[in-house]
């Protein structure tokens, strides 16, 4: 087991890779989490860990209550979040209490923002169980729910007390899942590491196959990556985080367009990156043979690269709702080689349009 600090003065997060699930209690035990702990996941993974993670925070010395959410994008909303509310209620958490997910993305974001709302804040432990949250969704304290116009409209930044990342789970996953990870693990090497990039290519059988030390080192090198830039913007307030949006803005709006069902999230960023490196391809800022280089990488890994049938109007609607425009001008993330993107404030919507 390996520990990655987010160090962030008192907000400071370790992240532990390559743990043991059935180790959580005797882990969670050393933090100053009082003794109430509500355990937020949904039926399917309660079934496959809920008896392993209970048993184990019990002996500990913690109470455990369990809340089921249904899957589904759909559910990380308003409503959803008031439901958990009076769960809090009814089990009395107080402030000293625990707000544990057990799940993905979307059990991560919802349990974080409760966690970051309830009381005005209760302490937060997240157990991503899907290859895209441990590389992404549980590291940075981005906590949020969606609106119906859109997805992460209301949130916060809220650091869990602790991340605890165990490879086994990933062995239940169907491989669908697995490529919805992959999505955001490219991502990180289109960023900030054209080695890491071209480790990728060069052992996707391992990768694929789930062998452990391709895992750990993945994971581990995505989370140094995703840290080292958190560290230096917790809030996105200086410019150095929105990075990590690559193939977002994109992305988002195909999500937001076909209603959460056309496109898995991991899809959606896969396809924005390729718009988004063909709109820098046209602009003569990134390389012919670097597109070919990420669109191969995607196709062998089983993502699209292309848009399917789509209303237009509906995308471009979302596109312009993104939460990352300033002053009414959308801000895209273009890549200039593979290892760095740039921002760029001013891209003609005609090109856009084109691309699309």
């Amino acid at each position: 087991m390996k520990i990655i600090k987010l160090n962030l003065n008192e907000r400071t997060c370790p992240i532990y890779i390559g743990a043991n699930l059935s180790k959580i209690g005797e882990i969670s035990s050393k933090f100053n989490l009082g003794k109430k702990v509500l355990i937020i996941s949904n039926a399917r993974i309660l079934s496959l860990y809920g008896k392993v993670v209970e048993k184990s925070l019990k002996e500990a010395g913690f109470d455990i209550f369990l809340t089921r959410v249904p899957e589904g994008e759909k559910y990380k909303s308003l409503s959803e979040a008031i439901k958990l509310y009076k769960y809090c209620l009814k089990y009395k958490l107080d402030r000293s209490s625990t707000i544990l997910s057990l799940g993905g993305g979307v059990i991560g974001d919802l349990s974080g923002f409760v966690a970051a709302t309830y009381l005005r804040g209760v302490n937060f432990i997240n157990i991503p169980t899907t290859l895209l949250s441990q590389v992404d969704a549980s590291i940075g304290g981005k906590v949020a729910v969606n609106l119906a116009v859109g997805k992460n409209l209301v949130g916060s930044f809220y650091q869990p007390k602790l991340v605890y990342t165990d490879f086994s789970l990933l062995k239940t996953l169907p491989f669908k899942e697995i490529k919805n990870g992959m999505a955001e693990i490219v991502k990180y090497g289109m960023i900030k590491d054209a080695q890491f990039f071209s480790y990728l290519e060069e052992n996707f059988e391992k990768i694929k196959n789930l062998n452990k030390e391709a895992l750990n080192t993945i994971i581990t090198r995505s989370v140094e990556i995703k840290v080292k830039v958190v560290e230096e913007d917790e809030r996105e307030e200086k410019g150095k985080r929105e990075v990590l949006n690559f193939g977002h803005t994109f992305g988002h709006a195909l999500e937001k367009a076909t209603e959460y069902k056309g496109y898995t999230h991991g899809e959606a960023v896969a396809t924005g990156m390729v718009i988004a490196s063909k709109i820098a391809c046209k602009m003569g800022i990134f390389g012919k043979e670097s597109l070919l280089r990420i669109k191969k990488l995607l196709q062998r890994i089983g993502l699209p690269i292309e848009i399917g049938k789509i209303d237009k109007e509906k995308w471009w609607k979302a596109l312009y709702l993104d939460k990352k425009r300033r002053e009414g001008k959308l801000r895209f993330l273009l890549p200039q080689r593979i290892g760095k993107v740039i921002l760029i404030e001013e891209v003609p919507s005609s090109l856009i349009k084109e691309i699309f």
